[in-house]
């Protein structure tokens, strides 16, 4: 189980292959990638800078995989995210998880997508083609979303 943060992208192929390398247990494996949409509620993006505390972002980004070890039995999991200025068509973030069955693998990069939306520490601020500056606010169907997972 893995999680990293770092300002490099990330080569998905290699990623799944990495932690699945030698494994014979796993029958299914989902992959998320959230890239950098070239705009914002129709407004059009010109980059996107990714805020994070060292450390604490790391050891919050591990309990949120723990809890989804204990909730779904799961091979291997990964979860990388980006952190630095990136533009439109970047990779931000990469969730898989392997399971040895589809619901499993599924369920478990959804409840892990949805915490990274809602309550990771990440902070995001938009640079609009104009040159406008936009601090990123969570969206109410994002936390609405992650409500799911607390009636389990």
């Amino acid at each position: 189980m893995t999680v990293r943060v770092q300002e490099g992208d990330f080569d998905i192929g290699a990623e799944v292959r990495r932690i699945t390398a030698g494994r014979t247990d796993i029958g299914a494996i989902v992959t998320f990638t959230g890239t950098v949409r070239d705009s914002n509620d129709s407004a059009p993006l010109a980059s996107m800078t990714l805020e994070h505390y060292p450390g604490m972002t790391e050891r919050e980004l591990a309990q949120v995989e723990a809890e989804a070890l204990q909730r779904w039995p799961l091979q291997a999991s990964l979860i990388v995210h980006r952190i630095g200025t990136l533009k439109p068509g970047d990779n931000i973030v990469l969730v898989v998880t392997a399971s040895a069955h589809r619901q499993d693998a599924f369920a478990s990069a959804e409840f892990l997508m949805d915490y990274l939306k809602t309550r990771a520490p990440f902070w995001k601020n938009e640079v609009g083609a104009d040159g406008a500056k936009v601090w990123v606010d969570a969206r109410e169907t994002d936390d609405r979303a992650a409500e799911r997972w607390s009636k389990r």
